[in-house]
């Protein structure tokens, strides 16, 4: 899941999150650890423009790397995933070294989502290029992959260049899992060719045997056919603790645990196997809630199908 209160953009966030605190943040990643959450995952923007397309993009995202590596250090074993790092945005040997550190202090917990980003003046204000974005993306995964294959590497590139530079501490296990994020057949082919999993951005169920095909595809012709891939699904905004949504709510689509069970099932049968969920709450306390339920309620009805 990706988490709340790390960005405040009004169509992610329910009320209570505009005057929630570090400490709720924290609690809610426990709170996911505890009811078996794969996964906790924070956004990535740098500088919100003031202007028509991000009209409803409030200016709060939490810096991504700083963010897992708080919570790292209050949990213990859920992973820590950037969804999604703009690769483009930094220096592959930059992102190289602040997720290879995240790794190695977390013990191991990293998930690497990376995508090409969409807010065009935001690139400019960094001074990136914004068509050329998709390709500055490819570049940076196979130099991040690089970066950790021996003491000292080399890079020759359209984008980056250098020779003979280390980075240290790696990751735990020697590399890091790399999953794209994206909403179009780009993000498939992406996936398929360099990744080892594919972020969804609301996808709905009956694409998924294109976007699975898509990517089992690209991965034969770049030689990857045995890669296990992590294909994800996201179901709708559940709320779980009610036969319907309070007034107080943004819109959720989700009611009770047999809608959303179903969902999850007909994802899964589809080929999806990993789940990006989300949830609504008018309180922390009704927010957590649905962590709760979704345990309880939830789970058992996807795993006995």
């Amino acid at each position: 899941m990706q988490l709340p209160v790390q960005t405040l953009t009004r169509t992610l966030a329910d009320p209570w999150e505009d005057d929630a605190t570090v400490g709720d943040l924290v609690t809610i990643a426990q709170k996911a650890e505890e009811t078996g959450h794969t996964f906790v995952g924070v956004c990535d923007h740098i500088a919100i423009p003031d202007n028509d397309y991000a009209v409803n993009m409030r200016t709060t995202w939490y810096d991504t790397v700083a963010t897992l590596s708080y919570l790292a250090a209050h949990t213990k074993t859920v992973n820590l995933l950037s969804v999604v790092w703009i690769a483009a945005y930094r220096h592959p040997l930059q992102t190289a070294k602040s997720f290879g550190t995240l790794d190695h202090l977390s013990g191991g917990r990293v998930i690497m989502g990376l995508g090409a980003g969409h807010v065009e003046a935001e690139f400019e204000a960094l001074g990136v290029d914004y068509a050329q974005r998709g390709k500055i993306l490819n570049e940076n995964i196979d130099a991040i992959r690089g970066a950790f294959q021996s003491d000292y590497v080399s890079f020759g590139g359209d984008f980056y260049s250098y020779e003979n530079v280390g980075i240290s501490p790696g990751p735990v296990n020697g590399s890091l899992p790399i999953w794209i994020g994206g909403s179009g057949r780009a993000s498939w082919k992406r996936t398929g060719r360099q990744g080892d999993g594919y972020i969804p951005m609301g996808a709905p169920v009956d694409s998924y045997p294109e976007i699975v095909d898509t990517i089992m595809v690209a991965a034969a012709e770049a030689g990857r056919s045995d890669t296990e891939f992590a294909i994800g699904y996201m179901p709708g905004w559940a709320y779980l603790t009610g036969e319907e949504a309070p007034d107080g709510l943004p819109p959720a689509w989700m009611i009770g645990a047999d809608a959303l069970a179903a969902d999850i099932r007909a994802a899964r049968d589809a080929g999806a196997n990993t789940f990006h969920m989300k949830f609504r709450g008018r309180t922390l306390s009704e927010y957590l809630d649905q962590l709760d339920a979704f345990y309880e309620s939830v789970v058992p009805l996807v795993n006995e199908a």
